[in-house]
């Protein structure tokens, strides 16, 4: 595996990148605290050795992991959780109760995903996923508060991207853990200028844009200092990238309700996210070629067109 895979930050907390897709591109936390760890997204099955690796070169044992967490169970989020709960002996996964299931029995997680990217894709980016005993399973409600190591960790209730996903609040660093409820921030995009660069991900089959505005403006009422982004890392000026976020969230829902549903709906909406993206860019300072902004925005434009339309098809039955 490429090194350096690791970014360590304060707080006790690590950025690990899990290697999914591309570099810097889907990351897994570790959280140190009193010599014990606990993991915030695990990426996929690929994954486990880089974070295996992460805990060794923390100096910690499988056997000090108490709590691997899940965000929500999107696979490039909670893939390799099964697979990295048969390395650490002493771990309880901690999921949003309408996750559970799904980690418990992937069955029906791995149809969905099947149907979403095709079966041959699923077999080479997420391979077989494991399911986790029901007996190592804690589910979390809303405002409860988990003790690692006497470190008050904090889950809210945060649907919008999915109904089964929770941020955590880590009093200690003044940051959530956002899995995909405040977007995407990849760095590619970071200019001297004006920072980090954020988006929305719609990605099928919860998308919700309401709910997911009031997700964020209730994480936003405990001003958090920064944001650990699954993709990717954190970042900082929350209140600045909330705006970004929403205003851009705003644009692809109008352009999205003023497309007629036809066949020709779903490149529409593709051709024209990538034309808020490519304007938003613009005007944060980006400088790389429209080609290659849209190269590393392909996937994502795929996923929330396809997202998107899920939305609308729900809306309009």
């Amino acid at each position: 595996m490429p090194e350096p895979f690791v970014q360590t930050l304060d707080h006790g907390i690590h950025v690990v990148d899990t290697g999914f897709h591309r570099p810097m591109f889907d990351a897994s936390f570790l959280i140190e605290e009193r010599g014990r760890a606990a993991f915030v997204d695990t990426g996929t099955n690929h994954s486990v050795p880089r974070l295996l690796a992460a805990l060794a070169a923390a100096g910690l044992a499988p056997g000090a992991v108490d709590f691997v967490i899940a965000t929500h169970v999107h696979l490039d989020h909670a893939g390799g959780v099964g697979l990295l709960m048969q390395q650490l002996p002493a771990a309880r996964l901690v999921v949003h109760p309408l996750g559970a299931r799904h980690l418990i029995d992937p069955t029906r997680l791995m149809d969905s995903a099947r149907r979403v990217y095709g079966a041959d894709e699923v077999a080479r980016s997420y391979g077989d996923v494991v399911g986790v005993d029901a007996e190592r399973v804690l589910r979390t409600a809303d405002d409860m508060v988990l003790d690692f190591a006497g470190r008050p960790l904090k889950f809210l209730d945060t649907p919008g991207h999915a109904r089964h996903h929770h941020c955590i609040w880590d009093e200690r660093s003044r940051g959530f853990f956002t899995g995909d409820t405040f977007g995407l921030s990849y760095r590619e995009f970071d200019t001297a200028a004006a920072g980090a660069w954020i988006m929305p991900t719609t990605t099928p089959i919860q998308f919700e844009p309401e709910a997911l505005r009031r997700s964020i403006q209730r994480m936003l009422a405990y001003r958090p200092e920064c944001m650990y982004l699954t993709h990717y890392g954190r970042v900082t000026e929350v209140p600045r990238l909330a705006g970004l976020l929403l205003e851009q969230m705003d644009a692809m829902v109008a352009l999205a309700l003023a497309l007629p549903n036809d066949d020709a709906r779903h490149a529409a909406m593709a051709r024209g996210f990538g034309e808020i993206y490519l304007k938003s860019l613009r005007a944060h300072g980006c400088t790389l070629a429209d080609a290659q902004i849209l190269d590393l925005l392909a996937l994502d434009l795929e996923l929330n067109a396809q997202g998107m339309a899920v939305w609308l098809n729900r809306k309009t039955r």
